[in-house]
């Protein structure tokens, strides 16, 4: 017997759509929030408040994967690397909430580390859409491994 990779758990049922695009979301986002920092940064200081914005409507998508993988048992091999992006997300809030140059000099770095691990969920979901689903002899979805 082969052992499946726990984020195959259920490949019949599929993966829920508002998961996948969250997923996909989130490091568009992250890619915005560089992009306006360093806008804001060395163009026009007035974007900041942009990139405050887009910061807090990250927070959507954080908690639509960390809440998909708690709550559907299908999604909880994403459980650890969910886990992290919000723990990120989190710190990543924090460390901009209170405007003192030590916690924000980490700012960069902490979403640098938030913008790999929500790279990397992402390529775990998608390598999950991209598993082949087969079929019973009566029509219905079996995902791989099932009705052995």
């Amino acid at each position: 017997m082969t052992k499946m990779h726990d984020t195959f758990v259920e490949l019949g049922r599929g993966t829920p759509g508002w998961f996948t695009w969250s997923a996909r979301l989130l490091p568009v986002g992250l890619l915005a929030q560089f992009l306006s920092a360093g806008t804001a940064l060395f163009q026009d200081g007035e974007l900041w408040g942009i990139h405050a914005a887009v910061g807090g409507i990250l927070a959507i998508p954080a908690l639509a994967i960390v809440g998909g993988s708690l709550s559907l048992s299908r999604l909880r091999g994403f459980g650890w690397w969910s886990g992290l992006v919000f723990i990120l997300y989190v710190g990543q809030v924090l460390l901009a909430a209170g405007s003192q140059p030590l916690p924000l000099s980490f700012h960069p770095f902490n979403g640098a580390l938030l913008l790999v691990a929500s790279l990397v969920l992402l390529a775990k979901v998608e390598r999950r859409r991209a598993q082949p689903v087969m079929m019973d002899a009566n029509g219905a979805r079996l995902s791989r491994g099932d009705g052995d």
